[in-house]
């Protein structure tokens, strides 16, 4: 392929940085992404002269959208109103029945859940015909992207590929575009050669093969990169030297800001109203079955029944952003943490007491309410590859929380014995470091807090994505 681009910087993403929907007046609506992660590779790209974002449109009106300006959908005024000139954004406009196979089909019921030890092994997976179908469409789509990025990248230009939507673009790039320094950072866990395993043989080939060919591959911990190597070499027979621990952690000052915003204080003052002065187990999660919300509150529970002392004097505060609701498993998982909230409820709650707070919407500054009035922070994931949401609460807290933090998530590396770590499955020991939590010394708490938020903030997103840029070849 000709080098026909100009962009010396490029990002590849699933979901880019801004957000178009059609708003009731008929007009299109522009929202621009936020978070740290997004902010840190923003100011990367706003940096670099001809940098462009390349990501998928997510719905119908980004698709036609992008159809009608070949992708390139910064030339729209009010696009290029909400970028303010910083980078391009170049939008796939992937057919829908493609963008499923990949998306909902690969993505999200496949290798997330192969990544997180999802699968209820007695009844699946099974790759069958259909499942073929749907691995067809996952193909498709990378290559969508590798040719979009090998269209648009300069002689030598440094090409950043993002996670597991994405894992064979390193190598279709690099058949395209040999001169190309492509990096590839993976946010999720990565599991043993054995749970790898249960994809297809060939399947597994592909998937390490469409990695390795990347310069620089990036996991948030060394326990990822070293089950990643012990993988490649078990699907591979080889070595690979180019994978590298670049933990992600959080931007202090834009959390900060976030923090102190209007619609965050008044969410705080409606949260006050309702908790009065109890101390506060604050929890800040997705409707994901990786995040383990329903034994997380089957502990607190526990500690109800076992602890009667906490009664009356604390409240579980959950705040939950729904979670790939087109999937019927998710549908559930979500169902069934309203029921047992509401069991909870129902075994518990006085006149002037209720000890479960379960809200499940997207709401934002609730949410960063809740971890400011934590007093016990809990993150009990089955598995994570980092959990930004800990970093984040110890970051905008004043109240010095107590963390219980499950062990297998990237954070427990990052935050250590700092932190109480426990078992995501053992829902007594969770319970019991819930109490533990609860009865810290508030000095201890406050020496514990001041050390984790210092591992907190040690690679904030720019400096993340910078280090990573740095690990590529000379261009």
């Amino acid at each position: 392929m000709s080098h026909t681009g100009r962009a010396q910087l490029l990002v590849a993403s699933n979901r880019g940085p801004l957000t178009i929907h059609a708003g009731p007046d008929g007009d299109d609506e522009v929202s621009r992404g936020g978070g740290g992660l997004v902010s840190g590779m923003q100011s990367a790209l706003a940096a670099t002269p001809d940098a462009v974002w390349v990501c998928a449109a997510l719905n119908g009106r980004e698709r036609a959208i992008a159809r009608q300006t070949a992708g390139h959908i910064s030339e729209l005024r009010i696009v290029d109103e909400a970028l303010q000139g910083d980078f391009d954004v170049h939008m796939l406009p992937i057919d829908a029945a493609t963008f499923r196979g990949a998306y909902d089909g690969i993505a999200n019921s496949t290798l997330w859940f192969v990544l997180h030890q999802l699968y209820d092994l007695s009844q699946a997976p099974a790759f069958d015909a259909s499942w073929r179908r749907q691995w067809a469409a996952y193909v498709r789509y990378n290559e969508a992207f590798a040719h979009a990025l090998a269209r648009e990248a300069a002689p030598g230009a440094a090409v950043m590929v993002q996670d597991y939507h994405l894992f064979l673009v390193p190598a279709m790039l690099r058949e395209l575009r040999p001169d190309l320094r492509i990096g590839h950072f993976t946010h999720t866990p990565w599991v043993t050669p054995e749970y790898f395993s249960t994809l297809p043989d060939d399947i597994c080939v592909a998937l390490v093969e469409g990695l390795a060919a990347a310069d620089v591959i990036g996991l948030h911990t060394e326990r990822w990169v070293e089950l990643f190597r012990a993988t490649a070499r078990h699907v591979l027979g080889r070595e690979l030297e180019t994978v590298h621990a670049f933990p992600l952690g959080t931007d202090s000052g834009e959390m900060t800001k976030l923090a102190g915003r209007r619609d965050v204080v008044n969410a705080s003052r409606v949260l006050d109203g309702v908790v009065g002065d109890a101390l506060v187990i604050g929890r800040v999660d997705r409707t994901e079955l990786s995040k383990n919300v329903v034994r997380g509150l089957l502990a607190y529970r526990e500690l109800l029944r076992t602890r009667p002392e906490w009664r009356g004097r604390v409240v579980h505060a959950v705040y939950d952003n729904p979670s790939r609701e087109d999937l019927p498993a998710y549908r559930e998982y979500t169902a069934s943490i309203e029921r047992l909230a509401s069991a909870i409820d129902d075994e518990f709650a006085t006149d002037d007491w209720s000890p479960v707070l379960v809200e499940i919407v997207d709401d934002y500054p609730a949410a960063l309410a809740a971890l400011l009035r934590s007093d016990v922070v809990l993150i009990n994931s089955v598995r994570d590859g980092m959990n930004l949401v800990v970093l984040e609460a110890l970051t905008i807290s004043d109240r010095s929380p107590a963390i219980v933090l499950s062990r297998e998530t990237g954070a427990a590396e990052v935050l250590g014995d700092d932190a109480l770590l426990v078992n995501p499955f053992d829902v007594s020991a969770t319970a019991h470091a819930l109490h533990d939590a609860l009865l810290m010394e508030l000095d201890e708490r406050v020496a514990r807090a001041e050390r984790m938020r210092a591992a907190a903030v040690r690679l904030p997103p720019t400096e993340w994505f910078q280090a990573q840029l740095a690990a590529l070849p000379p261009g």
